[in-house]
């Protein structure tokens, strides 16, 4: 029997463009995805989608429940949304903190379509910059930080994954290494956002464990970072995602960390009180979704 869930599946295929990020996106294994799946194929005798086509390409079997998903989904969660106000009163002000300066590329959107769900609820970035966002939820100043875990303080909803590379001018002295060790950064000049040293992945998990000298140098907005770098005041520790348009028109060139790279996760926080709120819940699943269909390089966290 057909069900909401394999919907749900056709549509985070398309979404997300691979089977291997459907799953994430789902919270499912590959292998529990794969086998839901191949009940659906058997079940309607023949392939949903191209196994080798990238991006996904699907049937005409597999286009067909994909147009019935986007019929029926759609009112789903909007009547999902609807009992959720009326058993919890979602209504009220969602004031969104960022720890990571580099989320502004991707939030933007994120936000747009929150709004479209829950036109009730009142969402805002706090402004101003803030080098501890976690003061302002313990301070009542914000209502959701994005950023890393902040222990058993808070509620937390994992995110994603993402890869920091070094990001260098074109013909840097390092450039012909295909991978970056501690000692190559001796005596480089590393330009970050003005945080705490401890809130710096590159500083804590690499240099300071290797005793690396280097110079510090710190700038507000990622494209200042960038035009630094581009101009050999020095060089820079970035998420994936924040250089990718500079490094495909060549203003730049970047670099992994070690051999499986240098990663780090995101998370939202919220306090207590928020934790089983409807439309906090949906904001999440929101940038889940999002940063899954238009993200390189991501892996989403269970």
């Amino acid at each position: 029997m057909l069900e909401i869930r394999h919907l749900r599946t056709l549509s985070a295929l398309r979404s997300a463009g691979s089977l291997v990020r459907a799953a994430q996106l789902l919270n499912l294994t590959q292998s529990a995805l794969s086998h839901q799946i191949k009940l659906l194929e058997d079940r309607y005798g023949g392939p949903l989608f191209e196994r080798k086509s990238m991006p996904i390409g699907f049937t005409a079997t597999g286009a067909r429940l994909l147009r019935l998903a986007d019929t029926l989904l759609p009112e789903i969660e909007l009547a999902e949304r609807d009992v959720a106000r009326l058993s919890q009163g979602d209504q009220g002000q969602l004031r969104v903190a960022l720890e990571c300066h580099t989320c502004f590329d991707w939030l933007m959107p994120v936000m747009d379509e929150f709004r479209k769900r829950w036109p009730e609820v009142e969402i805002d970035l706090v402004s101003g910059f803030h080098s501890e966002p976690a003061d302002l939820l313990r301070g009542g100043q914000a209502d959701l930080v994005i950023g890393s875990d902040y222990s058993a303080d808070y509620a937390t909803f994992p995110l994603f994954r993402f890869e920091i590379q070094v990001v260098m001018a074109q013909k840097h002295r390092l450039q012909a290494q295909r991978r970056l060790t501690a000692s190559d950064f001796g005596g480089e000049t590393l330009i970050t956002y003005p945080v705490p040293e401890e809130r710096i992945d590159l500083i804590r998990e690499v240099l300071r464990p290797a005793g690396i000298a280097f110079e510090r140098r710190t700038a507000e907005l990622t494209v200042a970072i960038l035009q630094l770098v581009a101009s050999r005041r020095g060089i820079a520790a970035l998420p994936n995602w924040a250089i990718k348009n500079y490094l495909d028109y060549d203003y730049v060139i970047a670099r992994s960390v070690g051999e499986s790279g240098l990663w780090s996760d995101l998370f939202v926080s919220v306090p207590e009180p928020l934790r089983h709120k409807a439309f906090v819940l949906d904001f999440v699943n929101v940038i889940r979704e999002q940063c899954a269909a238009t993200l390189d390089g991501i892996k989403l966290l269970s």
